[in-house]
């Protein structure tokens, strides 16, 4: 298929093709006429590469994933390399979800407080505080 076509078909441009070519990660294959050509392998990688994206895997980060894929590995997750980046991400992700933890927190915190400061707001009284920063308006 040409160039046109897989992009309708994965799901994207021709334009990232192109980059993902660039990059290594989609071959450039050219037939008698000149034009790309792409088959269901080339799909197939690029399938694996949006849905890693989509999981929040950055370009490079896919890169064993294509390599497993070109190897024969039907899945293209089931190799060394790939089993890495998966482990790396799930170490990056654990952290995140840890900082997002303490964060949510903390914002409950403040809010309980401020929940409290309101309840026994005098009228007439000074502007209360804002833990965060500032005055309260």
């Amino acid at each position: 298929m040409r160039i046109g076509e897989l992009a309708a078909r994965a799901g994207t441009t021709t334009r990232t093709l192109r980059y993902y070519e660039s990059r290594g990660l989609l071959p450039a294959r050219r037939g008698d006429n000149g034009y790309r050509t792409y088959d269901e392998g080339d799909l197939r990688l690029l399938r694996q590469i949006r849905t890693l994206q989509d999981f929040g895997f950055d370009l490079e980060e896919t890169r064993p994933f294509v390599e497993c894929l070109r190897a024969g590995h039907p899945e293209g997750d089931s190799c060394p390399a790939s089993l890495a980046v998966y482990r790396r991400k799930l170490d990056e992700l654990d952290a995140l979800i840890g900082e997002l933890r303490a964060v949510r927190e903390t914002v409950a915190g403040q809010l309980v407080r401020a929940e409290l400061a309101a309840e026994a707001r005098v009228p007439g009284g000074p502007e209360p505080e804002c833990e965060l920063g500032g005055r309260q308006r």
